[in-house]
């Protein structure tokens, strides 16, 4: 089984994230938080259930982006 959430996690973490948006109709799924990375694959969609996992790293991310900015 691939560890979707899992690598989705550590992806951010290591700083390929390059942003994300809520959507109310991906393809196939339908509302979704879309994360989009630098890297391959380069878009990839979480599901409602599991936002709340992802709260706390986006949270972080955002602090990481508003610090980056002059």
């Amino acid at each position: 089984m691939y560890p979707y959430h899992n690598r989705l996690k550590q992806r951010i973490r290591a700083g390929e994230l390059a942003g994300y948006e809520f959507v109310a109709h991906y393809p196939r799924i339908g509302e979704a938080l879309v994360l989009y990375f630098f890297t391959d694959p380069p878009v990839r969609p979480v599901r409602p259930h599991r936002y709340e996992e992802y709260a706390p790293l986006l949270a972080a991310w955002e602090a990481q982006q508003a610090g980056r900015e002059p």
